[in-house]
């Protein structure tokens, strides 16, 4: 059995924080995975950024309900699912998702949680698991589970390496220097087609394809 786990934010919609550094006029937010390879240190950056500048859940999830997947990428999993299995890892927070799922059509996410006051002031966060996006593949990999992968970020690296087969997706030039080891496609026609040749060739465990 094969399936396809692909990363969230970069590769389907947009970079949530970026949107909301934006949105919130403080240029510091819009680092991502993509500029910091250390997520714990990402997160006490981002969540000492919101208690100084006094900005709760909800200012965040109202500006995630004006958000729309990036152009092409419901035609894209609509396609992919028609053709296998769909699992989103992603280091975003179910607080989070919820309105973004909903307009992919709710494919399968594996997320972390934020740790909020009463008063939505974010306090912390909790992993889903260490290393989590790794140790899902090798999760399915103990299932006879084949998995191709595909993201954009630093935190992407171990799961693309771990799995089957897979690709960068519209990664920044300091990663795709850094790691001459994994293609890089940039359309998703692209990374569609390499998903096929996945798919098309002989399982490695058997079972069904």
């Amino acid at each position: 059995m094969r399936l396809v786990c692909l990363d969230l934010e970069g590769v389907l919609v947009p970079e949530i924080w970026i949107a909301f550094s934006q949105a919130a006029g403080i240029p510091e937010l819009s680092r991502t995975t993509r500029d910091e390879p250390d997520y714990g240190r990402l997160m006490r950056f981002r969540l000492d950024l919101l208690k100084k500048n006094g900005l709760k859940l909800p200012d965040i999830r109202r500006v995630i309900e004006g958000m729309d997947p990036l152009p092409g990428a419901v035609e894209f999993t609509g396609a992919l699912r028609e053709r296998t299995g769909l699992v989103i890892l992603s280091d975003t927070f179910e607080e989070f998702a919820k309105p973004l799922m909903k307009k992919l059509h709710w494919p399968l996410l594996f997320c972390n949680t934020l740790l909020c006051a009463p008063d939505g002031s974010v306090t912390g966060y909790r992993l889903r698991q260490e290393r989590g996006k790794r140790e899902a593949v090798r999760a399915f990999a103990s299932l006879n589970v084949e998995v191709f992968a595909a993201g954009d970020s630093f935190n992407d690296l171990e799961m693309i390496r771990e799995a089957a087969a897979g690709c960068l997706f519209r990664a920044p030039e300091g990663i795709r220097r850094q790691c001459t080891d994994i293609p890089c496609v940039d359309a998703y026609d692209e990374l569609l087609a390499r998903i096929d040749l996945f798919l098309g060739s002989p399982p490695v465990w058997g079972g069904c394809s």
